[in-house]
Formats: C-alpha cells, structure tokens, sequence
C-alpha cells in the first residue's frame, strides 16, 4: 500500500508533516531518484531519500513521548542564529528519526512541553480541529475586576480574531501578585499573554501544566524530561484519535519481585 509522502515520512518518525512537506517544496525529497512533489505516494517498496539519504519504509520504530519541563529563557527551536538555548539541547539522543515538538512556548514561558518521535500523533495533536485542552498557571501584577474576568471568559476581540479562556479560576497570590488558571482549546501565538493584555493587565509569570491528559507535575524538574508512562501514552493517542498498543510485558516483569536476602546466622 501506498500513501502521501509527507505523511508517510511522518508516521516514521522523520518529522513532522509541516517539516516534511517543506522539505518537499525546497526538493530536499527524492522517490526512485525523482525529487518528489507534494501530493506524490510511497510505499515500501519505493526508495526515499531526504537531502540524499535514503530512509527505511519498511519498518517504523517504536514511537515515543517524552514530557520536558521548560524553564524561561529557552527558544522551542532546532537552532538559533543569536546563539541563544534550545530546548531541543536537553532532549535525549535517538539512535533513529528525531524528536518533533507538539506545539510551542515562548521564549519567557516556562512548563509542560511535549516531545515526540510520532509525527502523525503531532500533527492530530496540534492541528486546530482537535481542540485539545491546554492549561496554564498566570501571575497577574495587580488587582483584576470581576468585569475583567468575565470578559475574559465571554470573549475579547483580538487582531487575529476573537478569543476566550474556555475557564478561569482563581489560584491564591500574596500582595500585588494574583495567580489563576486558565485553559485553551487552541494554540494562537501568545494568545494567553494577549488576553490578558487586551483587559489592561500584565502578566508577570506564565508556566504551561498540562497538555491534553498529560500533566507537568510537581517531580519534574526545570529543564529536565521524563518518558510518559503506559497510562499516559494511551490517554494521549486517545485524545488525538489515533490507535496505539502497548508494549507487551516481558514473563520476566510479571513475576513478584524477589524478597532481598537476609544475612545468615553464622554457625557456632
């Protein structure tokens, strides 16, 4: 069987299908050493090759997900020509296909960030249709009027558009400072900032805590990742629509744990 080479290349794990069908614009993509067009198929039994190297069609690796914790002051990008951080310099090493972001969080935005080598679950994640939930802890500097708020929640006209938080509560805060929460079902560039912004009000702390079903939690550190668990990957491709299986358990992980060894009495 045969299908669209971007997606394809995608559920590879090769990138994600905005990158691929880039790729294929600029001729970086070749079919049986033909440079590839956008809408053309492949199979396996074809040849692919990106940017002269040729890619195995025939057997998809294990897809992975892992969960970053981003602290402020990293770009969600491969490279930056100022020589600022990536977050893409904390990710493990993958011995094949790369790592394709599930969004992305500014440069002063800390929090959850997806990671995976699935580029079709990238794309059914991230793709507006989806509606999948955000959720993001703010500092607001200053005090907030009960008309801000439902403003907020009932819609604010923004230059892309108009605009809510699907929900807004209210999360403590001492002095001049006043944390909530808030949740998207979309991803506009700096939306969550702009809302804000659009009420009179300064946003002087923004930390993304959950994507989807997958939440940042309180273990994982700034700056460090975590592979999701079984449970979590399964809610995540739920979420996205997409079948997933798990991994099948080994004879030896079902067996009870030994009991340590206890010192022996020695002998009178």
């Amino acid at each position: 069987m045969t299908e669209r080479l971007q997606k394809l290349l995608a559920r590879l794990g090769h990138g994600s299908r905005r990158e691929i069908e880039r790729w294929i614009e600029e001729g970086l993509v070749t079919v049986n050493g033909k440079v590839a067009s956008l809408g053309d198929q492949a199979g396996p039994d074809d040849k692919v090759a990106i940017r002269g190297r040729v890619v195995p069609l025939d057997v998809a690796p294990k897809p992975r997900v892992i969960a970053y914790h981003k602290p402020d002051g990293e770009l969600t990008t491969r490279k930056d020509p100022e020589g600022r951080p990536t977050v893409f310099e904390h990710l493990p090493r993958l011995r094949n296909g790369r790592w394709i972001a599930v969004g992305r969080l500014d440069y002063n935005t800390s929090g959850l960030l997806l990671f995976t080598t699935d580029g079709e679950l990238a794309a059914k994640l991230m793709h507006p249709s989806g509606e999948v939930e955000r959720e993001y802890a703010v500092r607001i500097l200053g005090e907030v009027s009960p008309d801000a708020l439902k403003q907020l929640t009932t819609g604010v006209e923004l230059e892309d558009g108009p605009a809510r938080f699907e929900t807004l509560r209210e999360a403590g805060g001492t002095g001049a400072n006043r944390w909530y929460h808030v949740t998207l079902r979309e991803g506009r560039n700096r939306e969550v900032r702009r809302l804000w912004e659009a009420v009179g009000l300064t946003v002087s702390r923004l930390t993304r805590v959950r994507y989807g079903p997958i939440s940042l939690g309180r273990d994982l550190r700034a700056g460090r990742w975590r592979d999701l668990e079984p449970g979590e990957m399964g809610a995540l491709y739920a979420v996205a629509g997409l079948p997933w299986t798990p991994p099948k358990i080994r004879r030896e992980d079902r067996r009870p744990p030994k009991p340590p060894r206890t010192a022996r009495r020695p002998k009178r």
